[in-house]
Formats: C-alpha cells, sequence, structure tokens
C-alpha cells in the first residue's frame, strides 16, 4: 500500500498494540483501520471524536488468541492503522476526505473498517462500495432506523446516515435491533419495503436467523455497527442510550453468519462517547471490531 498516500501509527500505537515481531508491515496488511472521529451532528449526548482513541487504547488489552477460530485471527491477515487524520469542519467535506480514504485502502486490496465518531460517516464510507458492487447490502446494527431526511436541518446528520446510504437505488438494508422509528421514518420503510428488512429488537426472541441472513446470502456486505444497538445496561457511552437492546450473544450469531453465507468487504463501529470510568465499553467496543475482522478475513 503506498506510504505517499496514507501514513501509519507505528505498531504499538495502532489497534491492537502489537509488539513489532508480531505486526505485519502495513503493505502487507489485509485491513485498514481509519479513525475517524467525526462529530458534527450530534442531537443529545456528545463525545464521539474521542471514540477512535479509545478503541484503539482498549484494544491493546485484548486478548489475541480467538478461542472460537483457534488461532490468533490477526496474523492469519494483518492489521495496520492510518494516523488519524485531520477533520474538515464542514460535514459534508469531512464525508468527502472520508470516502478518499476508503477509496485509497479498496484500491489496494484491502479491508477498510472506520472507527467513528458518529453514524453520519456511514454517508461518506459507503460511496466506494456502491460504485463497486451492484449487489452491495447494508448489514446494520442500531437502536435508531436513521432513516430521516435530515434533522436539526442537517442533511447529513447521525439520524439520516442510511437514508442517504440508500440514495444508491441498487444498495439494500437489513436492519436489526430497532426500537426507536419517527412518523416520517415509517413513511420511508414502508415505501421501500422491497429493499429495507427492518428486524425490531422487541421481537429479537422471535429472530430467525435463516431469514435475516436471506437477503445478504451470496452478496457484498459492508457492516455498519451503532455501538447503541447493544442495551444501555451494556452499552452507556453512547450518545443515544436505549432501553430493550441486544446483547453480545444476539449479535455474534448474526456477524457470523454473514461472514459464512455472504462477503464482508469493509464496516464501520460508530457512536462510541468514552466515559473514564466505564473502560468496559471501550474494551466491548474493540472486542466487537476484532470479531468482526476475524469472522470476515479468517475463513476455516
Amino acid at each position: 500500500m503506498s506510504g505517499a498516500l496514507l501514513s501509519f501509527l507505528p505498531a504499538r500505537e495502532a489497534f491492537l498494540g502489537l509488539p513489532s515481531n508480531q505486526a505485519c508491515e502495513p503493505c502487507d496488511a489485509g485491513a485498514v483501520i481509519i479513525p475517524y472521529g467525526l462529530e458534527a451532528s450530534v442531537s443529545y449526548g456528545g463525545g464521539t471524536n474521542a471514540g477512535p482513541a479509545a478503541m484503539i487504547a482498549a484494544s491493546r488489552h485484548l486478548e489475541l488468541f480467538d478461542d472460537e477460530l483457534w488461532c490468533e485471527a490477526h496474523a492469519r491477515y494483518g492489521i495496520a492503522t492510518i494516523e488519524p487524520p485531520t477533520i474538515p469542519i464542514c460535514i459534508g467535506d469531512a464525508l468527502n476526505t472520508l470516502e478518499n480514504l476508503v477509496e485509497i485502502v479498496l484500491d489496494n486490496g484491502r479491508f477498510p473498517f472506520v472507527f467513528g465518531g458518529e453514524h453520519s460517516i456511514s454517508a461518506g464510507a459507503i460511496r466506494p462500495f456502491a460504485r463497486r458492487f451492484d449487489d452491495l447490502v447494508i448489514l446494520h446494527f442500531d437502536a435508531h432506523a436513521d432513516l430521516r431526511d435530515g434533522y436539526d436541518g442537517q442533511y447529513y446528520s447521525h439520524a439520516a446516515a442510511l437514508r442517504r446510504c440508500l440514495e444508491y437505488p441498487h444498495v439494500s438494508l437489513v436492519s436489526l435491533g430497532i426500537r426507536n422509528i419517527s412518523l416520517k421514518e415509517v413513511s420511508f420503510l414502508e415505501k421501500n419495503r422491497n429493499r429495507i428488512h427492518l428486524h425490531w429488537a422487541r421481537e429479537k426472541s422471535d429472530w430467525s436467523l435463516e431469514e435475516i441472513l436471506a437477503p445478504v446470502t451470496g452478496k457484498r456486505v459492508y457492516l455498519t455497527f451503532d455501538l447503541d444497538a447493544f442495551d444501555a445496561s451494556l452499552m452507556p457511552a453512547t450518545g443515544t442510550p436505549e432501553p430493550g437492546g441486544l446483547f453480545w450473544d444476539d449479535v455474534m450469531p448474526i456477524i457470523k453468519g454473514a461472514a459464512s453465507k455472504a462477503t464482508i468487504v469493509g464496516a464501520d463501529i460508530n457512536e462510541l462517547a468514552p466515559r473514564k470510568d466505564l473502560q468496559s465499553c471501550d474494551f466491548l467496543a474493540a472486542k466487537l471490531a476484532y470479531k468482526i475482522l476475524n469472522y470476515a478475513l479468517v475463513k476455516s
């Protein structure tokens, strides 16, 4: 990967904090972490700009051995982390900058993984994937539908993240954990039932894994994970926590299933608003990122 285009953190300062004898060279990395602490449209609690750094710091305390895959999974694909870029103040310009970063990673045949920041990042990150793949499905974990056509006068609001992604008519959406939606979003949902598959958190005891995975099977998948998809008791360190949410064991079979039945081509995790007394939330987000990479990039 061209060092002239991307600058990388030293391995010890990067995701997982690997010693030099365990880290791969950035040019050999199969996955590239893009820290992007965009915070421009938050509408309740703030602090998401600090999310990427908190995830990277917590990742240094992860156990590298994945007992499910029975290996130190990172060694199978290699991870590099770019230096946190300067983020433009204007949200439109910020999304263009992120789009360009993701484009570079994809052009080099790597797996882009964006650490946010607020959920609006997805609207920029998705663009290179949408241009490349005519069968793209977004696998979306969230408490909120994020289908508003803008919010508080901001077209690229975090509350409109998936609406902006669906401006590509060939892109479809599978949303999981939803438990907060507005009347206008319901109207958009009902008009687009052919490409939006929404699974309410209140019905999770009746979820069918086969039904959830049917729309992604055999396709390319971009995974976006808003951490408020998790129940507020598990993930209070987020700007808009919601009760009645998902737990770790609700999520893992879905991601694992998607990785086995589809090709996960990229991902983002967003809406971590770290708090000093809640390191467990940072750790959960970091472990989630590692598990997503392992499922996506280690094939049994």
